[in-house]
């Protein structure tokens, strides 16, 4: 079997190795930068785990794989333009470097280059990919849409924020692993707990990385601190911060939420002082732990080896920043 480091260079070389000598030039630029500055690669290394839990030929489903990391990077183009972002894993964003209208459309061009290499899968799965990969790109599109309507509400409810991450993030963590498991042969019910497992994963990495927002550093985060505060994204933790608040710390809040002119530093400062008085890391750790419990139970019940599953939970463990 082969190592999550193995599989990172497998998926890193099939990038570098995409042909996009087409021409306009100005429209495959953009794409050859935001696939070569880098990215854990993470749903592309869970796709071919789960495949090499089963087989060994794991080359095979590389194509798929960079597909789904295709579509990933896709996805991010869009949603920087959305989010205003100025910085993408430590490097300038598409349309910070080039203009919004040419993220907008490389990133459409991405989509199609993804879907073309998707279906590179064994003729006998294509259908069973293909139905999956499009379902799961009209839920990431769904998921994207609930969180642009949540920018202009302030009742939006704790379920209702993880129901939209599941779509935008959790769902692709899911369908990579499952298609992974499909193109092996996997038993049905092995696909559909690998499918769940990245969906509990998903859940727990986004969560993780809302935390990360407010409490990581530049350095490892690879993009501005206090990036969804100054968006006033609905996060788990705004949520939770509202929800738990007493009257003055509520009134803070919103001034901060609706203050048309500030300081940026001092926006971030006050608001994550907010959420330090009112407990709120603790709370967002706590459903990070839990998720986290629901993905090793879910991989139990894989009918494999334990050590056939070894290389996949411990990358799970690494993305979560845990030992055991």
């Amino acid at each position: 079997m082969y190592s999550s480091e193995e599989i990172l260079a497998m998926v890193n070389q099939g990038l570098a190795d995409l042909r996009l000598e087409r021409q306009p030039f100005g429209l495959y630029k953009p794409i050859r930068y935001v696939l070569s500055i880098g990215g854990k690669r993470i749903r592309p290394v869970l796709m071919l785990l789960a495949y090499n839990m089963y087989k060994d030929d794991v080359w095979r489903a590389l194509p798929t794989a960079v597909g789904i990391e295709t579509y990933h990077n896709y996805t991010l183009l869009h949603d920087d333009v959305m989010d205003r972002a100025e910085v993408r894993r430590g490097k300038p964003c598409v349309h910070k470097v080039w203009n919004e209208n040419t993220a907008i459309l490389s990133g459409d061009s991405m989509l199609v280059m993804a879907y073309q290499l998707v279906a590179q899968c064994p003729e006998d799965k294509l259908k069973g990919v293909l139905d999956l990969f499009t379902t799961t790109a009209l839920e990431i599109g769904e998921g994207q849409q609930y969180d642009v309507d949540f920018e202009n509400r302030m009742d939006v409810k704790a379920e209702e924020y993880i129901e939209m991450i599941r779509l935008k993030t959790s769902v692709l963590l899911a369908c990579a692993m499952k298609m992974g498991a499909m193109q092996a042969g996997a038993p049905a019910e092995d696909c559909d707990l690998l499918y769940r497992f990245g969906e509990s994963v998903g859940l727990a990495f986004q969560l993780q990385d809302d935390m990360l927002d407010v409490y990581g550093d530049f350095a490892t985060f690879g993009k501005r601190i206090g990036g969804d505060i100054l968006c006033n994204k609905k996060t788990y933790m705004l949520i939770k911060a509202l929800e738990g608040a007493n009257e003055e710390q509520r009134g803070l809040l919103e001034q901060w939420i609706e203050a048309g002119e500030y300081d940026p530093d001092e926006k971030v400062a006050a608001v994550t002082a907010l959420y330090n008085e009112i407990g709120v890391r603790a709370i967002c750790e706590d459903l990070i732990n839990k998720y986290f419990e629901d993905a090793r139970q879910l991989l139990e019940k894989v009918a494999l080896p334990a050590e056939k599953k070894e290389a996949l939970w411990q990358y799970a463990l690494g993305l979560l920043g845990r030992n055991s």
